[in-house]
């Protein structure tokens, strides 16, 4: 089994002025790992600390967050204050639009693996539902992932049947090959998304969804496809239909339950 985790962003109405009482809850539910998206007013080495206190670790994180070639200085220097090898991108809907467009994409992309890689750095990406659209039948991704041919990928399966168009174990073996972390959200895969928006150079997208197991995502057919190379998979909630915490202790329940990952309880 898998180990598992939480995006930590599926908890940001929590935080208020004390990250920490979100990180011990987390700590509590039993969760191996949590990806930060954003630090809280904690210095990087002090986020370290408090996750070793707590008997939690990282793979991944999207702080920081890398997206242009131009400027990767800061992001290696808090990569590495946080104990991390491996830094994740992700672009926005207009980088993906056309075929022009995932060749500049690409480009950049590329720039950036090159120069994160000279300083012992992986490159991972993190996809939403767009780059699952199709260009002449084609999957957006797939040309992209040719003309990247370093790159590795983080999984986002509920946004990878780009709205329930596309088969997300299909996907995911698309990119088994340079898949090594997944996002697992739930909810009905068909709904429309709205309130687009960049929120520190992420994508927030307002989506409708579940506690793992709730919705119509197949979480074990999933899970059965994952390969090797995956090395947790990461519950994400952006919103919920229930209580945030009760949401994400629930996840972890059916994830842990029903042998499809292992935390620490």
């Amino acid at each position: 089994m898998k180990p598992i985790g939480v995006q930590l962003y599926s908890l940001r109405e929590k935080v208020g002025y004390d990250f920490v009482s979100v990180l011990k809850r987390v700590a509590d539910i039993g969760y191996k790992y949590v990806e930060p998206a954003g630090l809280w007013n904690i210095r990087p080495r002090e986020f370290r600390k408090v996750l070793d206190d707590l008997g939690l670790d990282m793979v991944s994180s999207h702080t920081p967050w890398a997206s242009d070639a131009r400027d990767l200085g800061e992001i290696m220097d808090t990569a590495d204050a946080l104990g991390l090898k491996k830094i994740v991108c992700g672009y926005w809907i207009a980088d993906f639009a056309d075929l022009d467009a995932i060749k500049r994409t690409a480009e950049n992309t590329n720039k950036m693996q090159e120069i994160l890689a000279a300083n012992g750095f992986t490159l991972v990406e993190h996809n939403h539902d767009f780059e699952f659209q199709r260009i002449d039948g084609k999957i957006k991704y797939e040309i992209y992932k040719e003309l990247c041919p370093n790159l590795k990928y983080q999984i986002d399966c509920f946004w990878s049947t780009n709205r329930g168009t596309e088969d997300p174990v299909e996907m995911l073996k698309k990119f088994a090959d340079k898949t090594v972390s997944v996002h697992m959200k739930d909810g009905v895969v068909t709904q429309n998304v709205s309130g687009d928006k960049l929120v520190k150079g992420i994508l927030d997208r307002k989506v409708d969804l579940l506690p793992l197991g709730q919705g119509t995502l197949p979480i074990k057919e999933i899970v059965s496809a994952l390969p090797e190379s995956v090395e947790a998979i990461i519950v994400e909630l952006d919103y919920s239909q229930v209580e945030m915490y009760q949401a994400i202790e629930e996840s972890y329940k059916f994830m842990t339950e029903n042998q499809l990952a292992k935390g620490n309880k």
